[in-house]
């Protein structure tokens, strides 16, 4: 008897990265090896959103050893959502996957989520298993995604999980428009109202180790909750009416 085939046949893998330096390396290699593994067509991608550190010196000493890999790169920063837009623009595979470059995933786990992708399965989701943050931010994660939940109807368990293993077909079903971080607010829904079909995978998430958030402070989060406003507006009231 033959093996069965997977569903998955090809693969882009990116990873946005602002000042991560000491990490992109090992983020990348991880998911590399996961592709060798599974014997994929794949790629890698980084978008080094505007980082100010030595980001890009490790990016171009990597480009050098893994042909791969492709590297995006945002003269000044253009925040979560621009990463992401450009990865999305930037992938080729008929899947795509993406997580943070900060390590705080391991991309090796993206084994975990090739193996639940089906026929009858759009979106491979995951979900942590425990939020490895301070108190403060595990509270307010918590609250975030209580509310996004509520207010624009999503039904998975981790909205802010991103750590996404995405069919192409089903994400050029949808327009993303938003540069700050509700674009993962933005993108659940939208995939959501495109009929994609979920399925939700376990993940680890790890205390971040070098840099911090971007996202903690007064602008940010003022900035996004400006922007969950407009986009309740645009994706709940307007399509109801």
């Amino acid at each position: 008897m033959s093996p069965p085939v997977s569903e998955v046949e090809s693969v882009s893998a990116f990873f946005p990265c602002y000042n991560d330096e000491a990490t992109i390396a090992a983020v990348v290699r991880s998911a590399a090896a996961v592709l060798d593994e599974a014997e994929l067509d794949g790629e890698l991608i980084v978008v080094n959103d505007g980082s100010s550190d030595g980001s890009e010196r490790v990016l171009k000493e990597l480009t050098e050893l893994e042909p791969r890999l492709r590297v995006v790169t945002h003269e000044r920063n253009r925040g979560y959502g621009g990463a992401l837009l450009s990865g999305f623009a930037a992938a080729t595979k008929r899947w795509v996957f993406y997580t943070d470059g900060d390590g705080q995933f391991d991309p090796g786990e993206l084994a975990q989520l090739l193996e639940r992708a089906a026929p009858d399965v759009d979106v491979v989701q995951g979900y942590k298993l425990g939020r490895a943050d301070g108190v403060v931010r595990r509270v307010i994660g918590r609250m975030y995604h209580g509310f996004v939940s509520f207010a624009f109807g999503l039904k998975i368990r981790d909205t802010d999980c991103d750590f996404r293993l995405v069919r192409r077909s089903m994400l050029d079903r949808v327009r993303l428009e938003h540069t700050t971080g509700v674009i993962c607010v933005e993108l659940v829904r939208k995939l959501q109202d495109a009929g994609a079909r979920f399925v939700e995978v376990p993940v680890h998430h790890y205390p971040r180790q070098h840099g911090r958030s971007q996202f903690f402070n007064l602008p940010n989060v003022a900035r996004t909750l400006l922007a969950l406003v407009g986009l309740w507006f645009e994706l709940v009231v307007l399509r109801r009416r």
